[in-house]
């Protein structure tokens, strides 16, 4: 029977547990060669340097330091890098690429809990939720029928910004309600898109049809501050924005105006900068629903993404392609 492959873990330690729950870590544990105890977060740490040697799989997380030519110098027997995370872009190195080390992601998985929160948050929007619970805490009684012309999800527009993994997880979330789904993605062609369930259209004219707009594209140069003040103007009076993507994505300024004159409302896991300061108005706008960057993998979702990795170095064990393989070329457009 051949030998466990050396397995290395680098991340903040801290995700260790969360990642890898005792019955997870038993079953990685039959799978590789592991120390729990050893968690790198320097690969020149004197201390790492026997494990590193040996190592044929690092596996990794939120805070793992870049793995540039003087971490694959002290590794030089890596075959694999698996990723209990979501983007590996930005400090998975060119040298991992061009030393052909297989990379894989748990991006998938941390998609998920982002599409749910995501699926929540338009359908709670369409039936003007929030504003609602805000009359109701300060009036306590019932709103007139009248009031409630405007409220409901049946036919509501929501438009979707980027096809990423997210986005294409909250497109599956959103078929079975009964909304007009239009997306706008420029590496998408109009079959694709009619295949996503939704209708391809220009960034301008999805903004100017939407009632819901909801933000899923990577911050790049190509598109930061893509909704500008010019873009957010194009949102029909008391439509409302999600982003549970990146806050770059938005102007800050020009977005704040917008909700501090009340003409829009907007659900926000993310911000510019992050978090706001103190004395930021969205905190206290009752047409700001503001939460704390929570809606990717936390709690008890972070074993999805150690159980990605487990699954991932099984098959590494048997000589199968990895099914959540990360190639270069992927990350030009990725979050």
């Amino acid at each position: 029977m051949s030998q466990l492959p050396r397995a290395v873990f680098a991340m903040n330690p801290v995700h260790l547990p969360e990642l890898f729950p005792p019955r997870l870590m038993a079953r990685l544990g039959s799978l590789a060669r592991t120390d729990p105890a050893l968690v790198v977060r320097d690969f020149a740490d004197p201390a790492a340097a026997g494990a590193l040697a040996e190592a044929e799989v690092l596996i990794t997380g939120w805070g793992c330091p870049p793995v540039d030519t003087a971490a694959l110098a002290a590794a030089p027997r890596l075959r694999a890098l698996l990723h209990a995370g979501g983007s590996v872009r930005g400090w998975v190195g060119d040298p991992v690429w061009e030393r052909g080390i297989a990379v894989s992601s748990a991006v998938d998985a941390n998609a998920l809990p982002v599409a749910e929160y995501t699926l929540a948050a338009i359908l709670l929007a369409g039936k003007d939720t929030f504003r609602l619970r805000e009359r109701f805490r300060a009036e306590h009684v019932f709103p007139a029928n009248g009031d409630y012309a405007t409220v409901g999800n049946v036919g509501r527009r929501v438009g979707i910004i980027g096809a990423s993994r997210v986005g294409r997880r909250v497109l599956e979330l959103l078929r079975p309600f009964d909304f007009e789904v239009s997306l706008y993605d420029p590496y998408v062609d109009p079959a694709e898109a009619a295949a996503l369930g939704a209708v391809p259209l220009p960034l301008d004219e999805l903004l100017r049809t939407a009632d819901i707009v909801s933000l899923h594209a990577p911050d790049t140069p190509e598109t930061h501050r893509m909704l500008d003040r010019r873009r957010l103007a194009l949102i029909p009076d008391g439509g409302v924005l999600v982003n549970t993507s990146r806050g770059g994505l938005v102007e800050p300024g020009a977005l704040q105006d917008e909700l501090v004159s009340g003409r829009l409302s907007a659900v926000l896991d993310v911000t510019e900068p992050e978090p706001l300061p103190a004395q930021s108005p969205l905190y206290r706008l009752p047409n700001v629903f503001l939460t704390p960057h929570i809606a990717g993998s936390l709690g008890n979702e972070l074993e999805r993404l150690g159980r990605t990795v487990v699954e991932e170095l099984a098959l590494l064990g048997a000589g199968l392609p990895l099914a959540h393989g990360v190639r270069r070329g992927d990350l030009v457009n990725s979050a």
